[in-house]
């Protein structure tokens, strides 16, 4: 049997055996999990870093939090097991059984695979997570803590795993792929015959209106999209600002730590982007030639429009701002659809504003599945990172990995879930490939009669 083979169908029997326990359970193993999540954050951020070369350790620590701990505070109570019914309907959750989860090279590696673990976890269905090439060992790393956690917890053997092989995609034994990658990744495992939820790189266009804050619109935006030295797929990518309200918008971005580019500055700035991802501000603005104050967190180019053939209008994966000045609000949204329709339609929008009607209007007009409201796109309020890819608050929930029975019923619903009795066996590897790549180690013991011990058998003394 291959690497992946056995990889997959010790996650199978991970699988079924996960789909039978209980609201308790799950519950003990998502609070474990996620423990686990927040008490490694630190080492996994730092090893992420030092592997790729890209991003903040601090940031990505913060990031980390963001989707362990603070995933789990926001779905607290949150109940995907248990049958629910409306006096008419009974609906039984079944998970979707075992899902292939692929995490992206930049933009919080880690805390991505943190949050795609616990989703899974939630939902009562094994995970496979293959990590990008670029962050293999550090993904691998937090991945194998997570799993570590969740089967002290009472979680089946296998119901976390991490591979590395590409024979993983297109698997008919993944019944759910979630791709969190680049945007070629994306299109790869929608096209692999097997149900797909995607994020490709967001692209995130930001407008400021004549009734908005400029200081506090400033420090949101100029936080967010230098967290992380820009990396994060949420994260502001073209600042677009009615001209009236221009001027006094730039100054306070200036004042917040960003540095308005002149038009040759940006001009070098645009020819050094493909070298400049996960850069901070200070080292492009070097190499570009431009003298920036010592501690500048964000470079603002100016931009005629939002074209494909501006480097600007795509994701820039750094702290490099493209700023379109627009003779309205109305031709602010429009300009904002623009950069979406070019680059990275569907993930997240914010708009800062006074005004509420102007509110309902971008947010209806944008095709994103998220809209920040007076805060960093990528930072809530308060400075916090929101989780990353995919947040609690953004395109996936855990509901997202959840299929429905539903039949008629009037009475109560019963519970068809219990709770396994006693430890929970080791995947029954075959003694002949114990200690394979792949598998977890020598089989489980056997009963007298022979035959492998369900999930909800006791051990024998």
């Amino acid at each position: 049997m291959s690497r992946a083979g056995a990889v997959l169908e010790r996650g199978r029997w991970a699988a079924r055996a996960y789909a039978g326990y209980d609201a308790a359970t799950v519950d003990r193993i998502v609070r474990a999990v996620a423990r686990a999540a927040a008490s490694g954050a630190a080492g996994h951020a730092a090893l992420a870093v030092a592997e790729s070369g890209l991003g903040v350790p601090a940031h990505q620590e913060l990031a980390g939090h963001a989707c362990s701990s603070g995933v789990a505070k926001v779905h607290v109570g949150a109940d995907l097991v248990t049958p629910v019914g409306d006096g008419r309907t009974v609906s039984v959750p079944r998970p979707a059984g075992l899902i292939l989860a692929l995490t992206p090279a930049t933009g919080a590696p880690v805390a991505a695979a943190y949050h795609m673990v616990l989703l899974a976890a939630m939902t009562r269905n094994a995970i496979v997570v293959r990590p990008h090439p670029s962050v293999a060992r550090s993904c691998a790393e937090a991945v194998r803590a997570l799993a570590g956690a969740a089967v002290e917890a009472g979680a089946p053997d296998g119901a976390i795993q991490v591979a590395d092989d590409d024979g993983l995609l297109g698997d008919p034994r993944v019944d759910l792929v979630l791709a969190a990658g680049d945007e070629e990744e994306v299109r790869a495992a929608y096209r692999s015959g097997v149900p797909a939820l995607g994020l490709g790189p967001g692209n995130a266009p930001v407008l400021v209106d004549g009734t908005a804050d400029p200081r506090a619109a400033a420090g949101h935006i100029v936080a967010s999209a230098s967290f992380d030295n820009g990396l994060s797929r949420a994260a502001e990518s073209v600042l677009i600002v009615p001209e009236a309200a221009a001027d006094a918008l730039v100054a306070a971005l200036r004042a917040a730590g960003a540095y308005p580019l002149g038009a040759a500055e940006a001009d070098r700035v645009r020819e050094l982007l493909p070298e400049a991802v996960g850069r901070d501000a200070v080292w492009i603005a070097e190499r570009a030639g431009a003298r920036v104050p010592a501690g500048t967190r964000l470079l603002l180019a100016p931009m005629p429009l939002a074209v494909p053939e501006d480097p600007l209008t795509g994701p820039t994966r750094c702290p490099v701002l493209g700023v379109v000045r627009v003779p309205s609000a109305a031709r602010g949204i429009a300009a904002a659809r623009a950069v979406l329709r070019v680059a990275g339609a569907g993930h997240t929008a914010a708009i800062h504003s006074a005004d509420p009607e102007a509110i309902m209007t971008y947010a209806a007009a944008l095709p994103a599945a998220q809209v920040r409201v007076n805060e960093g796109a990528a930072l809530d309020a308060a400075g916090r990172p929101h989780p990353f890819l995919i947040g609690p608050r953004g395109p996936l929930e855990p509901a997202d990995l959840v299929r429905w029975t539903r039949f008629p019923g009037a009475k109560a619903p019963i519970d068809p879930w219990t709770a396994p009795r006693g430890p929970v066996p080791g995947y029954p590897v075959a003694s002949n490939l114990a200690g394979e790549p792949g598998t977890p180690g020598p089989p489980p013991p056997y009963c007298a009669r022979g035959r492998r011990r369900h999930h909800h058998e006791e051990r024998a003394p």
